[in-house]
């Protein structure tokens, strides 16, 4: 018995209707990211009317959870074939709410909101007006990475690495507010109770607002092959990761954060000494016959 032939308009539609609707699937993670840094932020205000600290530290772990989503929305619009300028533009605006707004309070929050007034009340209060510049030149050195990301095809860093090696010219701003949460969530939220700590904590947020707006290069983990046929070393690696993450967040997010954060130091510095002390130029032919 002949079977009938089905619609062939019906037959290719579907898989175009299937394409169609995975380009909601990216966006539904930055949704994720916005949810996210509007509940850090709500956290932030707990912790500012009921002074209990661990609000903090919820806020610090959902900027964590953010970091994720962002993460996972680009690689799967990549995987897919569904990258798009609205997602683009989407994923911008909500890396502004969650890792430019979120962290830029969490760090005034937890630096200076709770340290106690010392013997000279104006001094305390310059060190709180200090705290809030350093916090919002932090969101405006991330609002204006992203800026700069958008607009640049082709970025080149200052210092460049080697040949094929894919690597952001900046600190990434998501990178920027783990830095922040992640120094939040070691302490357990417990905010800073002292006036030269607090200095350190302004020092520290203006650092790494300056490195998002450099020109620095930090490692983009962009050309990790998954599709390798052997990814021994790379699952090794990511289990003990996520075994160190589930069991000792605080401290294995606090180092992988300021070893992240240092890198890029690292490499500009390295940069700096190669280009004082050139290697020495190869013997010539004659050179090295007269040697020999």
């Amino acid at each position: 018995m002949d079977l009938p032939i089905p619609n062939r308009r019906h037959v290719d539609r579907y898989p175009r209707r299937f394409r169609k609707g995975m380009y909601i699937l990216p966006s539904l993670f930055t949704s994720g990211n916005m949810a996210a840094g509007f509940y850090a932020i709500v956290q932030v205000l707990h912790y500012a009317i009921t002074n209990e600290y661990w609000h903090l530290d919820h806020a610090a772990i959902a900027i964590g959870f953010a970091f994720l989503c962002d993460g996972v929305d680009g690689g799967i619009a990549r995987m897919t074939g569904t990258s798009s300028d609205f997602g683009r533009e989407l994923d911008s605006l909500a890396d502004v709410i969650t890792f430019g707004v979120a962290p830029a309070m969490l760090a005034w929050a937890w630096g200076f909101h709770g340290v106690p007034p010392v013997l000279l009340t104006a001094w305390h209060i310059k060190l709180t007006q200090l705290g809030g510049i350093a916090c919002f030149l932090f969101l405006v050195a991330g609002a204006s990475r992203l800026a700069r990301f958008n607009i640049t095809t082709n970025p080149q860093p200052s210092n460049p690495g080697r040949p094929g090696k894919k690597y952001f010219v900046g600190m990434p701003i998501p990178a920027g507010a783990a830095v922040i949460a992640a120094m939040v969530h070691f302490r357990d939220g417990e905010p800073i109770s002292s006036w030269y700590t607090a200095l350190i904590w302004v020092a520290m947020v203006a650092t790494v607002g300056y490195l998002m707006v450099s020109t620095w290069r930090f490692y983009s983990f962009k050309d990790i092959d998954f599709h390798s046929r052997r990814p021994f070393r790379l699952i090794v690696v990511l289990a003990a990761l996520i075994a160190g993450v589930a069991y000792f967040s605080g401290p294995v997010l606090f180092g992988m954060a300021l070893l992240y954060m240092f890198s890029g130091v690292f490499w500009r510095l390295q940069w700096i000494f190669r280009r004082r002390n050139p290697p020495a130029p190869p013997p010539t032919y004659k050179e090295a016959s007269q040697t020999s």
